[in-house]
């Protein structure tokens, strides 16, 4: 399963509606969370994320509303003894903040956190045929996005396989080796499939635009990125380091991306069509306007 869990929604003051900013992202046998503000243990019960179900902690930077439910998060996998340790990635120039959360009150600590410290863009981690890459942001302090981009691959076409008789165990050698031998005779893998292009998630935070906006972006197949404003507030997100809803339309629009989620909202709009309307009218792809407590699959894989 591959799908988005939104656990808030709201910039830097929390309303009725929408809890500080918390996102976890199921990834096969990963699960990521992003930026998880005050409140996230609480929304993680609400829609059945267990401690337990993390392996890695992403945090963009450490304004509060993105990084103050870092402890109970923690202290969490610490209660629930939670088997597998879980990679941290943060900005470098925030360690003090990271160990501050990391140690904030007493508690029985048999959590393995494994701290990891970006201070560059590129590749910060890599599974099982994907890599983790994180780019540099520009917002009020050092600020980082992320991105989950998978290999591309290939995708077996049955009639071809029949036609060149490669069938049961000779389908899995010749995925794992690139050519088996059927008959005497040399079947590539091109010859029985084509190409499929990996899925990419991108996540993007508190920054104005950027080149890192666009390169986290590219080619995302679900882009979950703030706006925190509309465009008629445009002076205010450039003199606070944010994006507006169209500003974060148009970037979806020039970088290909299939799913645009907005999320991140200022807490003086109280009419989410109202970011809707904006990015459709400059972004031609599916638009979601994230709620709490909801959860928005990934693309199936493009054709």
């Amino acid at each position: 399963m591959r799908e988005l869990v939104v656990l808030g929604t709201s910039s830097q003051v929390p309303t009725k509606a929408r809890n500080h900013n918390g996102y976890f992202l199921r990834w096969d046998e990963e699960g990521i969370l992003f930026d998880p503000g005050d409140g996230t243990q609480r929304q993680m019960t609400s829609v059945g994320v267990a401690a337990s179900d993390i392996t890695r902690i992403c945090v963009t930077h450490f304004h509060g509303d993105h990084c103050l439910g870092l402890p109970g998060v923690i202290q969490r996998i610490s209660l629930d003894n939670a088997a597998r340790p879980v990679e941290a990635y943060f900005p470098a120039s925030g360690q003090v903040y990271f160990d501050r959360l990391r140690h904030a009150s007493a508690f029985y600590d048999v959590a393995t956190i494994n701290p990891v410290k970006v201070d560059k863009g590129g590749q910060i981690a890599n599974g099982k045929g994907w890599v983790l890459e994180a780019r540099q942001l520009d917002h009020g302090i050092e600020t980082y996005g992320y991105r989950l981009v998978e290999a591309d691959g290939r995708r077996m076409l049955p009639d071809l396989l029949e036609r060149h008789g490669v069938r049961g165990p000779a389908v899995g050698a010749l995925q794992r080796d690139g050519s088996v031998t059927v008959d005497g005779r040399a079947v590539a893998v091109e010859d029985v499939s084509v190409p499929r292009p990996g899925q990419r998630f991108a996540f993007v935070m508190d920054t104005r635009l950027c080149d890192g906006v666009y390169a986290l972006a590219d080619g995302a197949d679900l882009l979950v990125i703030e706006s925190t404003y509309l465009d008629a507030d445009a002076g205010l997100a450039a003199a606070h380091g944010h994006l507006t809803a169209g500003q974060a339309a148009r970037v979806a629009a020039e970088c290909g991306v299939r799913t645009l989620v907005l999320t991140h909202f200022s807490q003086r709009y109280d009419d989410p069509t109202r970011f809707a309307e904006e990015a459709a009218s400059v972004f031609g792809g599916e638009v979601v306007v994230a709620e709490d407590l909801t959860r928005i699959r990934v693309p199936a894989r493009r054709p």
